[in-house]
């Protein structure tokens, strides 16, 4: 009886609040291995650029062999063809990218560098236009893109070496960094929750003691009559 209501009070909010810290602190240590790789991936721009380029060949080629296998499985609906076309795309082009993955990050560099212009372009002459309530904020980001498109563009193709490694670098930077933010804000709202939730359980039974005694050092279990 005593080891079952230990158990019992185990699982209880001690246990779910040590399960909870445990939790977040493996999400802070996944975000410090992503901040590492990202400031690796920083310092070794190429071989991130690589390293994401056949990375993203291979999420091509297995999610387009899934997209195959749910086509197949789905032959009977109005979809197959579609399912069947999108999923032999998907493969074609991360076979592609695996194969030449140097020309694949040229090619997406120039995609990246256009986006830029023609996103700075739009910014610059919609804020000139609306004028708004962020008409200066709006005309920085403008003036940001397409500066970074034409410096993009300006030294193409040898600017695909470091542009996509880069880029994917700062996104595992931030998001590990973003990660760390979570684990230790979620790490220590589980601690003040955990204590403010002990000393309201202490304030219910101020006169108690462990061992089962009062204040006074009598026992606070009811006495059975003989």
């Amino acid at each position: 009886m005593a080891r079952s209501a230990k158990s019992a009070h185990a699982a209880g909010p001690p246990g779910e609040a040590a399960r909870l810290s445990r939790g977040f602190g493996w999400l802070a240590v996944l975000g410090v291995i992503l901040v590492l790789a990202g400031l690796v991936g920083l310092v070794y721009t190429a071989v991130a650029t690589l390293t994401s380029m056949l990375l993203f060949g291979w999420l091509l080629l297995i999610g387009g062999v899934v997209g195959l296998l749910h086509a197949v499985q789905a032959r009977d609906s109005n979809f197959f063809w579609l399912g069947v076309v999108v999923a032999a795309l998907n493969i074609a082009a991360g076979a592609v990218i695996l194969r030449t993955p140097e020309a694949a990050a040229e090619a997406l560099t120039m995609f990246a560098a256009l986006l830029f212009l023609t996103g700075g372009v739009f910014r610059l002459v919609g804020s000139l236009v609306v004028r708004g309530p962020q008409f200066g904020w709006t005309l920085v980001q403008g003036a940001f893109g397409l500066l970074l498109g034409v410096l993009v563009l300006a030294s193409w193709p040898s600017s695909s070496q470091y542009v996509i490694g880069t880029f994917f670098s700062l996104a595992l930077l931030f998001d590990g960094l973003g990660l760390i933010a979570t684990g230790y804000g979620g790490r220590r709202i589980v601690g003040m929750v955990s204590d403010r939730l002990a000393g309201e359980e202490a304030a219910r039974t101020p006169g108690e003691r462990p061992g089962g005694r009062n204040g006074r050092g009598e026992s606070s279990e009811p006495v059975q009559p003989e």
